[in-house]
């Protein structure tokens, strides 16, 4: 007997396939506590914030980076900004000051800045999940922006060298959002970052995050709000790129044309939609076999064949059309796969 699992079960299922352990997290945020005083020792007066996936509580397994930010107090970022000194000196600091402190413990820590867009990258020569090559973080060294809104933050691949952000204002407006949803964003930036990193990555996760603040403000089962999301973000992709939930930065680039993301999100939203559509009518097989195009590393596959066949002959029988709806047509064809590859 084929057991049949419902899409609330499949989901969650699927969701803590992917979460990261207690393990995980706890090395991580030690390492990224020992990165934080670092750079505080680098600038005395300064003060430190993290950001990234982490701090947003959305982490995956395996875990392999964490973000934080070290922001200079104003009489020593005086000297930089747009039109100013750029920030290689302050890279250039926190690196050597990171090796003094970490070395010892990490013999394998090597630090990058030459060719560094945003961020010093260090990777420590010992990863935090087994199997994994390594554990990397980006520390930022930041300044304040003069409006008192938000922060400077490197750019070395401009002639500025520098671009208004505010990373703080983000992680306070993604942990109320995991607050006001009783953790349903979270658990759902999880799904989603996994459905973008199975479907060609058309979209940063930064961009996930902040078109789920624009719908996700509401406890919810995680399929509904996985049909919110692919609802909402397909027709905000269709309208332009998505502005910065904190009106400070520019809008969030995509990582390939907007027509090809808006439309691997309506193939996402179609087959979410046409899972639930199947469950409401008692085809559980039918809605798993949808929701696998989806999610296929979380959700297994499900033969509907039969599903399908009492489904045609219900609406021959009704005087309908076979090919009526988005329905598994024969041979379980249903809405042509977008993501490509």
């Amino acid at each position: 007997m084929v057991h049949k699992e419902s899409l609330a079960s499949l989901v969650d299922e699927g969701r803590r396939k992917i979460q990261v352990t207690d393990e995980e997290l706890d090395e991580a945020k030690r390492r990224r506590r020992l990165l934080a005083t670092s750079a505080r020792r680098a600038f005395p007066g300064s003060t430190s914030y993290f950001n990234g996936s982490v701090a947003h509580g959305d982490a995956n397994t395996p875990l392999t980076d964490v973000d934080l930010g070290v922001v200079l107090a104003e009489e020593d970022a005086e000297p930089y900004g747009p039109g100013k000194k750029s920030a290689l000196a302050l890279m250039e600091t926190v690196r050597d000051v990171i090796h003094d402190d970490l070395d010892e413990e990490f013999p394998a820590l090597t630090i990058e800045v030459i060719g560094r867009r945003r961020a010093v990258l260090v990777r420590f020569g010992e990863p935090v999940t087994d199997g994994q090559p390594d554990f990397t973080a980006d520390v930022m060294t930041a300044i304040p922006h003069p409006s008192g809104r938000g922060l400077y933050i490197p750019n070395t691949k401009t002639a500025d060298q520098w671009d208004r952000a505010d990373p703080i204002t983000h992680t306070k407006m993604v942990l109320k959002a995991i607050k006001d949803t009783k953790v349903v964003f979270a658990r759902t930036v999880r799904l989603l970052k996994h459905w973008n990193g199975t479907h060609s990555k058309p979209m940063c996760s930064w961009n996930i995050k902040a078109l789920a603040l624009g719908c996700l403000d509401e406890p919810m089962p995680l399929i509904d709000a996985l049909q919110v999301f692919f609802t909402y973000a397909a027709a905000e992709i269709d309208k332009g790129p998505t502005p910065d939930p904190a009106g400070v930065a520019g809008p969030i680039p995509l990582n390939m044309p907007r027509h090809e993301v808006h439309k691997r999100l309506c193939t996402a939203r179609d087959y979410v939609d046409l899972a639930i559509e199947h469950e409401a009518a008692g085809r559980p097989l039918s809605a798993q076999h949808a929701l696998h195009q989806v999610l296929p590393e979380l959700v297994p596959d499900a033969d509907a064949t039969q599903e399908e066949a009492d489904r045609l002959a219900s609406t021959v029988r009704s005087g309908g059309t076979a090919a009526t709806g988005l329905g598994l047509a024969v041979g379980l064809v249903t809405p042509t796969r977008a993501w490509g590859i």
